[in-house]
């Protein structure tokens, strides 16, 4: 079956591409430019032989990538908490809903069969002391972190235009994505490359991690793809650990890594951007957190029931979280050497 994944080279879209060669998939990989050798080297040796460029917002090129494609991954997104001020941020709410629209415009004209489109647990509200586990019937209504705004309105934009151009779309919510067959870094690695760096050695700050395995989130896409469904599926534990479990994990797999002792008390929360400035200004270690998010979180926990996946796609996490954790931390050590940063301990 000729199919088209879109962010090929990314963190989901390179393991996706491995999942599906591996299962006899005729893939096509889609890539910003394909005169990019370092966009495709790794994908080439994946196998894949089939490139196209692509800017998610021109739908001509869209409608180009598509022909003949049966299945379409729509997975190229800009992750990231951090950016460069509001005109990037503007740029990625964008980037994110015209890419979706186009997605599925481009899907309808050339006889796509299905799209499976990759959203994130983000687009779900956050639990309250007390609240239950959100479902994929609920939509996060706290939109002033730009990533989330554009997560959440890009899915909204793809239901939308998949409901007026009658496009077969399913959506998947993946938690923080670990593990590894990463290519550049991510939030979600950097996360766990600052507390390898010791972002946590005085202190954790309340709040939990919604961390699950790539391997997971790629089964996940797949199944998504291969069962006569529709809808939104979360991809992700149902249990998610703290980040002061997390700390005292890794320091279980590399006692170099320090644990937080303690938690980080609730009024201290708004100066982590500081701490993690300082850190970065002192260790290098990346910053993942910003005002915007942490008053987002305060109070909250991430908390999703994973079981109409289950129910509906067979799917459940597979790959244990240590050793998840320990694969993440050697793949961060690797691309520090690759990119000839100083190596972690």
């Amino acid at each position: 079956m000729k199919t088209l994944v879109t962010g090929a080279n990314g963190h989901v879209g390179f393991n996706l591409c491995k999942a599906l060669l591996e299962r006899g998939y005729d893939v096509r990989a889609s890539v910003r430019s394909v005169d990019d050798e370092a966009r495709t080297a790794s994908l080439r040796a994946l196998g894949v032989q089939d490139f196209v460029s692509l800017d998610v917002r021109n739908l001509d090129a869209f409608e180009h990538a598509c022909q003949g494609v049966e299945l379409l991954f729509h997975v190229a997104a800009t992750y990231a908490f951090h950016t460069s001020g509001p005109a990037a941020d503007g740029e990625m709410v964008r980037d994110s809903v015209e890419g979706a629209a186009n997605a599925i415009r481009a899907a309808a004209r050339t006889g796509v069969n299905k799209v499976v489109m990759t959203s994130s647990i983000v687009t779900l509200p956050l639990a309250g002391p007390g609240d239950p586990p959100a479902t994929e019937a609920d939509w996060n209504p706290d939109l002033r972190v730009p990533y989330i705004r554009a997560k959440v309105e890009g899915e909204r934009a793809a239901w939308r235009v998949a409901e007026e151009l009658g496009v077969r779309l399913v959506t998947v919510l993946p938690g923080a994505i670990g593990g590894p067959g990463f290519q550049r870094r991510t939030q979600s690695t950097d996360v766990i490359e600052g507390i390898m760096l010791g972002t946590m050695r005085m202190a954790a700050p309340k709040l939990n991690f919604p961390y699950v395995d790539i391997r997971d989130v790629t089964e996940g896409h797949v199944l998504a793809a291969q069962h006569d469904v529709a809808g939104r599926f979360y991809l992700g534990n149902d249990v998610l650990p703290s980040f002061q479990e997390l700390t005292r994990m890794m320091h279980g797999i590399d006692p170099r890594v320090p644990a937080a002792p303690r938690l980080l008390p609730d009024f201290a929360l708004g100066m982590v951007p500081f701490f993690e400035w300082l850190d970065e200004k002192t260790r290098g270690a990346p910053r993942s957190a910003t005002p915007e998010l942490l008053r987002s979180l305060r109070g909250k926990r991430y908390s999703a029931s994973n079981a109409r996946a289950n129910a509906e796609l067979g799917w459940e996490p597979r790959v244990p979280l240590e050793q998840s954790l320990a694969e993440t931390m050697e793949a961060i050590r690797a691309l520090r050497r690759r990119e000839g940063r100083k190596t972690l301990a």
